[in-house]
C-alpha cells in the first residue's frame, strides 16, 4: 500500500470524492468528520500526511492545526471553501498548515500538491544541513543542523517550510534568489507560478526572526527580482 493520508473533513461527499482520487493514485485513505476524530486517527496510523478542512464543528481547522503541530511535523494542506485571504493563508501558516487549497479543488491540482508535498518530506539532508551552516549575532541565531532558531534569547518555532526557505537563503547568503528560484527550491515545480507563495511565506518568516519586519536587517528583498539572507555581524 502506498503513503497514508489522513483526511479530516465534515463533508462526506468531498471525503468520498478525495478518497477515489487519491486510492486511484496509490495512495492509503485514512477519513475523519471532526478534528477530535482525526486527532484519534493521527496518534494511532501515523499518516504521511493530512488534508484538513478549515470549517468544522467544534473543533475547527485551525485548532486541530495547532494540536498537531505540537506533536509532530508531518505536512499539513489545508481545505477550505471560502475564498482565499492573505489573511486566512497567514492564520494558517500561524497554525502552522505547509499549504492552503480551495474548495472545490481540481482532482489533477490535488494529486499535484500532494505528490508534491509528500516528495519534500522524503528529501534527504540538504547540503545545508549536511555541512552544519550556522549563523548567530546578538539577536539572531540560527543551526541548520540541529533546526534551531533563537530570536533575542527565546527559541523560535519555525514551520518545515518556513524552515526550508530560510535555509536556502542562508545557503546563498549575499546572493539574490529569485522569486521562480525560491518556489522551485521550496515548494517544488508544481509552485513555479504561485508568486504570492515566497511574498507571503518571507512576511512571516520576518514576523518571527526581525528586530523590526518593517525594517528587515536579515531577510532583504531585491525589488522586481527576488530576495537574499544579509548576514549582519
Amino acid at each position: 500500500m502506498g503513503k497514508k493520508i489522513l483526511v479530516v473533513d465534515d463533508d462526506p461527499a468531498f471525503v468520498r470524492l478525495v478518497e477515489r482520487v487519491l486510492t486511484q493514485k496509490g495512495y492509503e485513505v485514512l477519513s475523519a468528520g471532526s478534528g477530535e476524530e482525526g486527532l484519534r486517527l493521527l496518534f494511532a496510523h501515523r499518516p504521511d500526511m493530512v488534508l484538513l478542512d478549515v470549517v468544522m464543528p467544534r473543533m475547527d481547522g485551525w485548532q486541530t492545526c495547532s494540536r498537531i503541530r505540537d506533536i509532530s511535523d508531518i505536512p499539513i494542506i489545508m481545505l477550505t471553501g471560502k475564498q482565499k485571504s492573505e489573511e486566512d493563508i497567514v492564520r494558517g501558516l500561524d497554525c502552522g498548515a505547509d499549504d492552503y487549497l480551495i474548495k472545490p479543488v481540481r482532482s489533477r491540482e490535488l494529486v499535484a500538491r500532494v505528490r508534491a508535498m509528500l516528495r519534500r518530506a522524503e528529501l534527504p539532508p540538504s547540503p545545508e544541513v549536511e555541512r552544519g551552516i550556522t549563523y548567530s549575532d546578538d539577536f539572531l541565531t540560527v543551526d541548520i543542523a540541529q533546526r534551531k532558531v533563537i530570536v533575542n534569547g527565546e527559541r523560535v518555532k519555525l514551520t518545515p517550510t518556513e524552515f526550508r526557505l530560510l535555509a536556502l537563503l542562508m545557503q546563498n547568503a549575499g546572493r539574490i534568489l529569485t522569486h521562480k528560484q525560491l518556489l522551485e527550491g521550496v515548494w517544488g515545480w508544481e509552485y513555479i507560478d504561485d508568486l504570492d507563495y515566497v511574498r507571503i511565506y518571507i512576511w512571516h518568516l520576518r514576523q518571527k526572526i526581525e528586530p523590526d519586519p518593517t525594517q528587515p536587517k536579515y531577510v532583504i528583498t531585491e525589488p522586481g527580482v527576488g530576495y537574499y539572507f544579509h548576514k549582519a555581524n
